[in-house]
C-alpha cells in the first residue's frame, strides 16, 4: 500500500505551520521555519502534544 503525502488542500499547509509555531511558542520550544532536526524528540513531541490538546479542546468547545 502506497502512501501519498500530497496536500489535498494547499492552504492547509500554511495554516498547519502557523498552528505548529503557535503551539511551539506556548510550550517554550524555539522552532524555526524549515528544518528543526536539531531539536530533541522531547521538544518536538511537546509541540505535537500541545497541538493535539488544542485540537481536542476546540472540538469539545464546539460540541457544547
Amino acid at each position: 500500500m502506497s502512501r501519498n503525502n500530497k496536500n489535498l488542500v494547499p492552504e492547509a499547509k500554511q495554516a498547519m505551520n502557523k498552528f505548529k509555531m503557535e503551539a511551539a511558542q506556548e510550550v517554550g520550544v524555539d522552532l524555526k521555519e524549515g528544518y528543526n532536526g536539531d531539536k530533541t524528540s522531547k521538544e518536538n513531541g511537546s509541540v505535537g502534544g500541545q497541538m493535539v490538546k488544542k485540537m481536542i479542546s476546540d472540538m469539545e468547545n464546539q460540541m457544547k
